[in-house]
């Protein structure tokens, strides 16, 4: 049914993405489809990483923990680097669904909020641009 299943993730609040990451893992497993984790960091240093070359390394390691984790055979990760990740999240997140021929993407989101009113969620964007089937987990 799907080819390819891809699940964005954010490095720094890994703990408010269980239910997307169980979703997508169960999904890949039902369908028996390659994973690949996406992450999006800046090249200047942050709290998770320092480089781009960290991030990656930290990305790999992540999509390793998730195979054990949830018996997944074939995963893999990509570290996506962006001058300003907070401006072009959205863009590069549906560059990386292309470039990664993903037709499933499943993504954590939260709570709608004010703000939500005026300007659009990531994964809203996301769900809204992308040629992907796009599963939003709240």
């Amino acid at each position: 049914m799907y080819k390819q299943l891809m699940i964005p993730v954010d490095l720094a609040h890994v703990e408010r993405l269980e239910k997307a990451l169980q979703t997508g893992a169960d999904l890949a497993k039902l369908y028996n489809i390659p994973v690949c984790y996406i992450g999006v960091s800046a090249s200047a240093p942050s709290a998770v990483a320092h480089n781009p070359a960290e991030f990656n390394a930290k990305m790999q390691k992540f999509a390793k923990d998730q195979a054990e984790k949830y018996g997944l055979k074939n995963v893999s990760s990509s570290a996506c680097i962006s001058p300003d990740p907070a401006v072009d999240l959205n863009k590069t997140l549906l560059q990386a669904a292309k470039d990664n021929g993903a037709d499933l993407v499943v993504m954590a989101s939260h709570v709608p909020g004010l703000l939500e009113h005026l300007f659009a969620s990531n994964a809203g964007y996301f769900a809204s641009h992308s040629d992907a089937s796009v599963l939003v987990v709240r």
